[in-house]
């Protein structure tokens, strides 16, 4: 990134003997050049947020772009494996998401069209071949 991007991301040599926690480290030097922090670790962005830092974590960014499924939608999936029930079968979205197929352990390597029943979170959820 930093060839890439020379202008944009700088090493910078900071350090804070009276702190010893790295995360605390991050925080006093975000505040002090007034840089927005990027991470992915949750708890470093509630603590950055509650010291009134630019956070973006790339944790909720991924979830704010992945595709949402709603009940009745269609989609194109190739079943990769079985699932955990006799039935099921087990595809991923390009995000990967896994989608959990019923009666899909039949079709394990083919790419089938389903259509989708439910959605929990972090998981989807696919029934019916169309």
């Amino acid at each position: 990134m930093q060839d890439a991007y020379p202008d944009r991301i700088v090493i910078h040599s900071a350090d804070y003997e009276d702190i010893s926690a790295v995360d605390s480290k991050l925080i006093r030097l975000a505040q002090e050049i007034s840089a927005l922090l990027l991470t992915h670790d949750f708890n470093l962005s509630k603590v950055a947020n509650l010291q009134k830092v630019s956070i973006l974590n790339i944790n909720d960014l991924a979830q704010a772009v992945r595709p949402i499924y709603l009940p009745g939608d269609y989609l194109e999936i190739k079943i990769l494996k079985e699932g955990k029930e006799p039935s099921q079968g087990i595809g991923y979205l390009e995000d990967g998401t896994m989608v959990v197929v019923e009666e899909g352990k039949n079709r394990v390597g083919e790419e089938v069209r389903v259509i989708v029943t439910s959605s929990l979170q972090n998981r989807g959820w696919a029934h019916d071949f169309c």
